[in-house]
């Protein structure tokens, strides 16, 4: 479970939410249509940034992660240091810093 809120939130849907916000954040960016074979390597790319930031931004554990998206914790583990290796270009950095702050800012308490 995470906490959103103050209330328990369950990491399915927490992952699931992630993804989706990653997915759109690549549509905002501009990326380009992709072609059949092309959509196939974007989702994995989405797949890996998604795993990467329930990872690092909220604290799920690689098990859990891996439960949610339905791989195995080494595949999860595998996804974030390709994510962390891609973290040597700028824009691409940019990319996951700005969706790591909207996911943080999502997830986060309200303080109204």
């Amino acid at each position: 479970m995470v906490m959103c809120g103050g209330l328990p939130f369950p990491t399915r849907r927490v992952c699931r939410i992630v993804r989706q916000l990653t997915s759109e954040m690549v549509v905002l960016a501009g990326e380009r249509t992709l072609v059949r074979s092309d959509r196939r390597r974007a989702a994995c790319h989405i797949r890996q940034i998604a795993m990467y930031v329930c990872h690092v931004v909220l604290g799920i554990s690689l098990s859990d992660i891996g439960i949610s998206f339905g791989k195995d914790r080494t595949t999860v583990g595998y996804a974030c240091n390709v994510v962390e290796d891609r973290r040597d270009d700028p824009g691409f950095d940019e990319f996951v810093s700005v969706l790591e702050r909207i996911t943080a800012s999502v997830f986060s308490k309200a303080d109204i």
